[in-house]
């Protein structure tokens, strides 16, 4: 049966997304961002709170996948500690200048990840050749790779996606980017293995009083007062979808 990864944003969000039927969290900051780091303190009280397995991603900022020292000196920071807090996977990705897999730092986050599963996230999607940048990424071992293959929405690139899950089971292509509910078959009928979606919504601030005329962002134009949340309702549809084309 298919698997169906959920995309969250806060540990509350995890926790609706356990409840309505998902099988794994990819716990994230910053929505806006793509998907940043978790704090340590969002991390250990998702390993509190939450019971089907978790992977946090491992990712120091916006923008592209090519990092400074300092940055992924970082990571392998933030690598150890979600190893050390228990967390049985994390999500990460790093490219060269040239638009391939950092292979060199790519050895030592597995070197630093050693018992956890590895998923290269959508910096695949950024990368100059997509079956070479796969073949890379199953000899260094990675678990799963997070694609859209290479397009705006995994519908769009899934014939990208079946190419490379006909060269082999390893890596798990998992597709990622506008799956929902209104397309699942589509992935389905593929035959894709593991589904990430965020399966949310942008949701109002519960604040009363609003100071409309002041912005916290970079962004003179972002809404203040909305967050990213997890719908409970998408996730049990998505997963009783999944359930009866299996039956």
């Amino acid at each position: 049966m298919a698997l169906l990864e959920i995309c969250c944003y806060s540990v509350a969000c995890a926790v609706t997304a356990q409840k309505h039927g998902a099988d794994r969290i990819e716990l994230c900051a910053a929505p806006k961002e793509g998907g940043l780091t978790p704090s340590y303190g969002v991390l250990k009280s998702a390993r509190r709170e939450v019971t089907i397995p978790v992977h946090p991603i491992i990712r120091p900022r916006g923008g592209d996948f090519c990092y400074t020292a300092d940055e992924f000196a970082a990571m392998l920071e933030d690598i150890a500690a979600v190893r050390d807090l228990g967390f049985p996977g994390l999500v990460t990705g790093l490219l060269d200048e040239d638009g391939n897999i950092d292979l060199p730092r790519m050895r030592q986050v597995m070197d630093a990840a050693t018992g956890m599963a590895v998923t290269f996230h959508r910096a695949f999607d950024m990368c100059k050749n997509p079956l070479q940048a796969f073949e890379t990424l199953a000899e260094l071992g990675v678990a799963r790779i997070l694609t859209s293959g290479q397009q705006s929405s995994a519908d769009k690139g899934l014939k990208l996606i079946t190419e490379l899950k006909s060269h082999s089971r390893v890596p798990i292509l998992m597709a990622g980017a506008g799956v929902r509910t209104g397309n699942l078959k589509l992935f389905l009928d593929a035959g894709v293995e593991e589904l990430h979606s965020s399966a949310g919504t942008w949701m109002p601030s519960p604040m009363r009083y609003r100071n409309t005329g002041l912005s916290m962002s970079t962004d003179a134009e972002a809404d203040e007062y909305s967050r990213y949340g997890v719908e409970g309702e998408s996730v049990a549809v998505m997963k009783s979808i999944i359930e009866r084309y299996h039956v």
